[in-house]
């Protein structure tokens, strides 16, 4: 899609980390940006920041796991700013945990956000950013669709899905010729608060107190922020990625090489049909 200016971008999960990033640099390019998400205080402070700079921007409060939630937002899109043409399908949690261990709670909050909030997405969006003749979809999967690794069952899940959705519209749409452009987001490291989406978790869907962190977890778990802070990208450059991808219609969307020696090793264990391949440090300390 060539032609940004003046057109409309949506970015669920945008009141912070990539999807803040990313309103941001399309509004630098030219484009009206709406930025939904959960977390209301925090999405006022983001559309506060665009306006200051200039940008023309709006903030809606959305749960994406809730289809009605989603077409309300759509109704509001609309009558601000008619139809988004640039609809980039962020929101996101990230959730630790062995499959053992995992509560039907955690599958229904992770699978809710990270899956659902893609399906929800697509059904209300799509039909009529067909209807135009032209537009974008970014899907935000994860590294973590590719390689499967220790203790992030339930989220790697959802990101492996998230692949195989957007793969299959992207074929879908060249099959029909189509211009509407697709492209799948796959973050490595990032420095985001991802990690810490209990925050924003449902009362309905928390476990019981007793399933807390234990003191050593914690420390992990501090550990690896330590470690991401230092060593990740920042959302910025992952942004400019993602525009360019939306510019020059490209698919795929990878924010460094630091996994592609892992996606490389599961690819030939599927063709040899040996046995998995270890996931190297730190992917299994998360």
């Amino acid at each position: 899609m060539k032609e940004l200016n003046r057109e409309t971008a949506l970015i669920t999960g945008g009141a912070s980390g990539i999807g803040l990033s990313t309103g941001k640099r399309l509004a630098e390019a030219g484009m009206n940006v709406v930025l939904a998400d959960v977390e209301v205080p925090v999405l006022n402070e983001a559309v506060a920041e665009l306006g200051e700079l200039g940008y023309k921007a709006m903030g809606i409060h959305c749960d994406v796991s809730d289809m009605a939630s989603m077409e309300e937002m759509k109704n509001q899109i609309e009558k601000e700013f008619g139809n988004p043409k640039v609809v980039c399908l962020n929101a996101g949690v990230g959730f630790g945990s062995s499959i053992s261990e995992a509560t039907i709670r955690d599958w229904e909050w992770v699978v809710g956000v990270n899956l659902w909030g893609v399906v929800n997405g697509l059904c209300t969006f799509l039909p009529d950013i067909k209807k135009m003749g032209e537009g974008h979809i970014v899907m935000t999967s994860s590294i973590a669709g590719h390689i499967s690794v220790p203790n992030l069952g339930p989220y790697s899940a959802t990101k492996f899905a998230v692949v195989s959705i957007a793969e299959t519209l992207r074929q879908e749409l060249l099959a029909e010729n189509s211009k509407v452009g697709v492209s799948c987001l796959c973050p490595g490291f990032v420095s985001t608060n991802i990690w810490d989406s209990e925050r924003n978790r449902p009362e309905n869907l928390l476990n019981n107190s007793g399933d807390e962190s234990t003191d050593e977890e914690f420390l992990q778990r501090e550990a690896f922020m330590e470690w991401m802070n230092a060593n990740a990208k920042q959302p910025s450059e992952v942004a400019e990625l993602v525009y360019q991808a939306i510019s020059n219609n490209k698919f795929w969307i990878f924010t460094d090489d630091q996994h592609l020696n892992g996606v490389k090793a599961r690819h030939s264990s599927i063709v040899s049909g040996e046995e998995l391949p270890w996931p190297a440090p730190p992917l299994i300390d998360l």
